[in-house]
């Protein structure tokens, strides 16, 4: 957005680049929006094992109602943050934001949208941009700790695209730079944060934010990414933990913390991302209630998850899964097994395996025992 023919040109190196390397490399581009919600729900699912049918012991061949409930992905970047999931209800009343996979012989109607421009470094741009507007140049900021102070370039803040819109409030820069002051305040942070999102309108039956289709968030949802970092340091990743009310008190606690005795806890954390948990955490609460409407009840249908099964919870496992192929889209023949009737069968067979070894060896060491029985 910045540059096109930089971009153009920094994807023709890499392509030139990888070409020569021994592996089917077919070409380097720049994901979209919905594609990058869309794998990572992928990803998600995959891991969980929610595309394949429940098996049990006695119905290897599962029934139609056994198929399980997928799970929605929630992915906050920098520069964007993605919801994705299976709506219950059909109904496609934006037909950008739906797209149809059939995967393991079923069809889902998926919604996916991507919020440009409202990943939490963007969304903290944005903000700064337009508390900026009718100041003399030094901002006295909730989202930040008493005693933290940071100055900035007015160019470096304006050269984003997501900030270009606030620019005209200053046709020329009055000053090369601006200061930010910490006053460390969560619900003053908060109500700041709202103001980011415009839902003053809605053309469909229900809204997101600045007029975005968004159908009322159904089901569980793994939220990963940023969504998962931020939480994990307020250590609010754990079903125990991650209630709505909890994560409130602990904002409020935290965000009110001098940035001294911060630095003396966590002086291990680099400044930049210490600095901004106030605001990160503050923004997943409103962009989670207030953009994507969840409530205090369906909070707990929230995973926060930065792995599953060991493996990384992101866009690409689901990228590659789909460019491979390695998700039919039919049901397979024979259903795949769970994993916990995969190890009983193992330990099953094991066992079979070492008692045959030690009958094996003792018939060898006594066979006379074995041909007595046998006359």
């Amino acid at each position: 957005m910045e540059n096109e023919r930089l971009a153009d040109k920094i994807l023709a190196a890499v392509a030139h680049s990888i070409s020569s390397y021994p592996f089917d490399f077919q070409g380097a581009r720049i994901l979209t929006g919905q594609e990058e919600g869309a794998y990572g729900w992928i990803t998600i699912n995959y891991l969980l094992g929610r595309f394949t049918q429940k098996l049990s012991w006695f119905n290897l061949k599962p029934s139609e109602g056994d198929t399980q409930e997928t799970y929605g992905a929630l992915d906050l970047g920098g520069a964007s943050t993605q919801i994705t999931f299976v709506p219950r209800n059909e109904t496609t009343e934006s037909s950008n934001t739906t797209l149809h996979f059939r995967l393991y012989g079923k069809n889902y109607g998926v919604y996916t949208h991507s919020f440009l421009c409202y990943g939490k470094d963007q969304a903290l741009l944005q903000k700064l941009s337009k508390d900026l507007q009718g100041t003399n140049g030094t901002i006295r900021d909730p989202c930040f700790h008493s005693g933290y102070q940071r100055k900035m370039n007015m160019s470096d803040l304006y050269d984003a695209p997501c900030t270009r819109r606030f620019e005209a409030t200053f046709p020329f820069l009055p000053f090369p730079e601006f200061e930010v002051r910490g006053t460390g305040n969560y619900r003053q942070c908060r109500r700041s944060i709202l103001q980011l999102f415009n839902t003053s309108y809605c053309p469909y039956s229900s809204c997101s934010f600045n007029g975005i289709f968004l159908p009322s968030p159904q089901g569980n949802f793994g939220a990963f990414s940023a969504f998962y970092y931020v939480m994990e340091f307020l250590n609010l990743t754990s079903e125990e933990q991650s209630t709505h009310k909890k994560m409130i008190n602990t904002l409020e606690k935290f965000c009110s913390r001098p940035w001294e005795e911060l630095q003396m806890y966590f002086g291990e954390v680099k400044e930049k991302y210490l600095s901004e948990y106030c605001f990160s955490g503050t923004y997943i609460l409103a962009l989670l209630l207030n953009g994507y409407h969840f409530t205090a009840e369906s909070w707990k249908n929230i995973h926060f998850m930065g792995k599953v099964r060991s493996t990384s919870v992101g866009w690409t496992l689901g990228y590659m899964l789909n460019l491979t192929n390695m998700i039919p889209s039919e049901e397979p023949l024979s259903t795949p097994l769970t994993h916990s009737t995969y190890v009983f069968l193992m330990v099953l067979f094991s066992l079979i395996l070492v008692i045959a070894v030690i009958i094996g060896i003792f018939i060898f060491h006594k066979p006379s025992y074995f041909w007595k029985d046998m006359v």
